[in-house]
């Protein structure tokens, strides 16, 4: 099978046929040459979606997306797969839901199966306070035009009968349920992207780490590379954790801080958590995943890090969360763990916006946020490098808003980066 070649039943019986043999590696190994018109900085799903969307949906040409590892390699593959557009803010719900209607028609898209699962995001809440909160959301969701559903807490039991309700401490009230929201295989959708990116031309570029950007008279003229030199009239940096340090290459200070999430998982077991559900009363989520092996995770560690490993303390609070919701979780072996390194902004919304260097522009500040804004965020992205103005649906991701007052705090948290 070549690079060019469209996925179907045709294909699969023909390579069933043929013993499998005929697979070939789905997008292709390139050199960099020696000049783009665009640069992505930033393999993940959020660089390539942006290269996909920009030669799809703009007609670019001359793309290349750089990464200092292995496509996958970054938060795209260590996350817990969620995806969701119940948010509250205006600045906030009308992005999310975009990202949501790309996730639904993604696969037909990109020619790929991103195991794309709309089970539903089930938000709990334990106090009268929860309830109002969860009321105003899921009414600024409706109105956005937003599927949610606001459930009492006999609706709850009928959905998820093996949370613990009797708990006096946190006893469920009820919950917020977003019925499209779900999981999608993180992995599969930076493969699907890549693949989709390179059928249009685009050049992807592994194990090339970025060391420095050349800027000439306030203007980006291109990129020093592990593999040389790349020149670039427009770069585009979406790094996620990273990106305070790839900014400061071009004298930029980012109002970002960076700290490691976890997520982990537990052995198989057979299926009894049918979509996500998430515990009001601390932080922690869950869902299953196809495999059998319970998906969970809590708090960014308490402190900076730029590494892609966390702690103990954190693994302890979140498998406390767990057991305060599911006690029958303690009869359950933890797996593995991994650590994602995340950009918190200054009030946990993310910045999609020009830079104050010409031809520089960023996607940063994702939060917890960024793996369900992969489509929406990648569109976005693309459409502001070849528009050079944001896209409708994020005009507030402004880079400048926090000097101009205009913050969107969809958790009411105030300027503290690690509360978001």
């Amino acid at each position: 099978m070549t690079t060019n070649d469209r996925y179907s039943i045709f294909s699969i019986l023909r390579q069933a046929w043929r013993g499998n043999t005929g697979w070939k590696p789905v997008w292709r190994d390139v050199a960099p040459k020696p000049a783009y018109d665009v640069v992505i900085v930033g393999g993940g799903g959020h660089g390539l979606a942006t290269a996909y969307y920009l030669a799809s949906q703009y007609g670019r040409r001359r793309i290349a997306v750089v990464e200092k590892g292995w496509i996958g390699s970054g938060n795209v593959g260590r996350n817990t797969t969620i995806i969701r557009s119940n948010y509250l803010l205006p600045g906030n719900v009308p992005f999310y839901e975009l990202s949501m209607k790309l996730w639904e028609g993604l696969e037909q898209d990109i020619n790929y199966n991103a195991m794309v699962s709309q089970r539903g995001v089930l938000n709990l809440y334990h106090s009268d306070a929860q309830r109002d909160a969860y009321a105003r959301r899921g009414n600024a969701m409706r109105l956005h035009g937003v599927d949610a559903e606001l459930l009492d807490a006999a609706k709850v039991r009928r959905l998820v009968p093996f949370l613990d309700f009797e708990n006096a401490r946190f006893p469920i009230r009820g919950g917020l349920l977003q019925r499209r929201g779900g999981t999608v295989r993180h992995d599969a959708v930076a493969w699907g992207y890549a693949r989709a990116a390179d059928r249009l031309g685009v050049d992807i570029i592994q194990n090339c780490e970025v060391i420095g950007i050349r800027v000439d008279g306030g203007r980006a003229m291109g990129l020093d590379t592990s593999r040389g030199y790349i020149g670039a009239r427009q770069i585009g940096v979406s790094v996620a954790g990273s990106s305070s340090r790839v900014a400061a290459m071009a004298g930029l200070r980012l109002p970002i801080e960076s700290h490691v999430l976890q997520a982990f998982v537990s052995e198989a077991v057979k299926p009894f958590v049918g979509g996500v559900v998430t515990f009001g009363a601390g932080h922690f989520y869950i869902s299953q995943s196809d495999k059998g092996g319970l998906v969970f995770g809590g708090d960014i560690d308490g402190y900076n890090s730029y590494a892609q490993r966390g702690n103990l303390p954190v693994m302890e609070d979140v498998c406390e969360g767990g057991m305060a919701l599911m006690p029958r979780l303690g009869r359950v072996r933890m797996l593995r763990q991994w650590g994602g390194l995340v950009d918190m902004s200054m009030d946990g919304s993310p910045i999609i916006d020009r830079t104050p260097v010409e031809g520089l522009y960023l996607n940063a500040g994702w939060c917890y946020g960024g793996f369900k804004a992969t489509p929406a965020a990648g569109l976005c992205f693309a459409h502001l490098l070849s528009c050079d103005e944001p896209h409708d649906v994020a005009r507030g991701y402004r880079l400048d808003r926090f000097a101009t007052g205009h913050a969107i705090d969809e958790k009411g948290m105030g300027p503290y980066p690690n509360l978001h």
